[in-house]
């Protein structure tokens, strides 16, 4: 049996993985990076990237039967699907390659192609039959779907977003199951490029909303564009010929549909069952995951690190190079172990109308007893949300009684993902509601949206004036 003596082993060569050794390589030689199965990012081969090339097809689909209101009239579009998988395919390969170029250019001494288990704290068992003994250790095994056991006898019926990307024609039909932030994007992405797809979630949940009001709204917004079961009351998914019959209650009666395919994007679970942690002295949680510092990302006392989606508080690539140069910063420099503040929470759905969480949730407020008041503004009637036809959804903006400062915000509407960086920066800034107000806002623009949500808040805060009643004849943004 070979041996390699290492002074720092990663195992994981995803977002984290990958930010983790670019940290210790540039300290140290001495390094190991095992990946057992593909070199790269969750992101560029089956997220962030190919959703989004999915999800710009869907919305050119929409523009194109969605403009009579303009005045300009296109007609129902050919969608070719073949073009569109194949455009999608392409470009993720190209995301993917830009990786791989990086990862080629490491050291070939560097990098082990192979399965790790821990045989004890210091030593690593590879599938290929090497022991790896390290004195460091950083666990970025990343995660990967959860499919619950429901779903068990579908065969190649059951589809998960992975598989969504390597299709090379659309379907004609498809159940997606969950309501987070997978299932939603790609679920509506499909119904707007032809695909008939039902959605079916539980507990009216909408991606990561929390505020009982956003959700509510969010809810009315989806299910009036297509079938979107929020609270649905599944009885059977079971394979049905070449396809998937779900049946589930609506209105007291049972009602069955047949798909071509289950899209299941129920969440997914960290990649730490086969790691061997039972081999090791760290202490695991009820799931299997090694207590650890979120701040410095070491397991409990011990010279093991973790980072990025081996962890599922915050699984987002953004997140996860942070973590993983928390962690490669830390093993270096071990015993010397440092705690890194963590950049304001920050998550963006690309569903249209997009959903954004900054900072504190309504849910984190609530939980923790906070003393908190909440402005609005609904987008309705926002000047510039009508001059574009996009005026549907709310935001929430909250802060903190007696010092006014912002604390968070939840949001359905418009541009959501540009609201989200702003409100970020102002909440990583610790700035005040009154001192957001002293940012300038340009007319008309969706921020005067967020302006006038400010005043409500700080109106509610008793710290400013009542804002005015809305103009009905002052023109877009008055």
């Amino acid at each position: 049996m070979a041996r390699k003596n290492v002074e720092i082993a990663i195992i994981g060569a995803g977002t984290a993985g990958m930010r983790a050794y670019r940290e210790v390589s540039a300290h140290t030689d001495s390094v190991l990076l095992i990946e057992a199965a593909d070199f790269g990012t969750t992101c560029a081969r089956e997220g962030c990237m190919p959703s989004k090339l999915l999800i710009a097809a869907a919305e050119a689909a929409w523009h194109g039967r969605h403009s009579d209101l303009f005045g300009v009239r296109f007609g129902e579009p050919d969608i070719d699907g073949r073009a569109v998988m194949k455009r999608v395919r392409e470009e993720r390969d190209r995301f993917v390659g830009f990786v791989l170029q990086a990862v080629d250019d490491w050291p070939d001494e560097h990098k082990a192609c192979a399965r790790a288990q821990f045989r004890s704290d210091h030593e690593l068992e590879l599938s290929d039959g090497t022991v790896v003994e390290a004195k460091r250790i950083i666990i970025a095994t990343g995660s990967r779907p959860n499919i619950p056991p429901v779903f068990a006898g579908l065969g190649d019926r059951l589809i998960t977003n992975a598989d969504v990307f390597d299709w090379h024609d659309l379907p004609r039909s498809v159940a997606v199951f969950g309501a987070g932030v997978i299932g939603l994007e790609l679920g509506q992405a499909l119904h707007r490029l032809g695909v008939r797809t039902e959605l079916f979630g539980r507990d009216g949940a909408v991606g990561p909303i929390s505020d009982p009001e956003v959700a509510a709204q969010a809810r009315h917004i989806f299910a009036a564009e297509f079938p979107f079961h929020a609270d649905a009351r599944v009885e059977r998914v079971e394979r049905s010929g070449d396809g998937v019959k779900v049946t589930h209650i609506v209105q007291g009666q049972e009602v069955a549909t047949t798909f071509d395919y289950c899209l299941v994007a129920t969440g997914r679970r960290p990649n730490v069952d086969n790691l061997g942690l039972e081999n090791t002295s760290l202490e695991l949680n009820e799931r299997g995951i090694p207590l650890y510092d979120p701040l410095s990302g070491r397991c409990g006392d011990s010279h093991i690190f973790i980072a990025g989606d081996s962890v599922p508080e915050l699984p987002l690539l953004h997140e996860a190079a942070d973590e993983g140069f928390v962690a490669g910063y830390n093993a270096t420099r071990f015993p010397e172990v440092r705690r890194f503040a963590r950049s304001t929470p920050l998550g963006v759905v690309f569903s249209d109308p997009q959903i954004m969480i900054v900072g504190e949730s309504h849910r984190d407020l609530v939980a923790r007893g906070a003393e908190f008041e909440t402005g609005s503004v609904d987008w309705q009637d926002q000047g510039r949300a009508r001059v574009m036809g996009v005026n549907k959804g709310i935001l929430h903006v909250y802060a903190e009684r007696n010092t006014g400062r912002f604390l968070g915000a939840e949001m359905v509407g418009p541009r959501a993902e540009h609201f989200a960086h702003l409100l970020a920066w102002a909440r990583q800034s610790e700035l005040t509601i009154a001192q957001m107000l002293e940012r300038p806002f340009y007319h008309p623009v969706l921020e005067e949206g967020l302006r006038t949500a400010l005043r409500v808040l700080n109106y509610n805060l008793g710290m400013g004036a009542k804002p005015p009643p809305r103009c009905l004849d002052c023109g877009p943004g008055g």
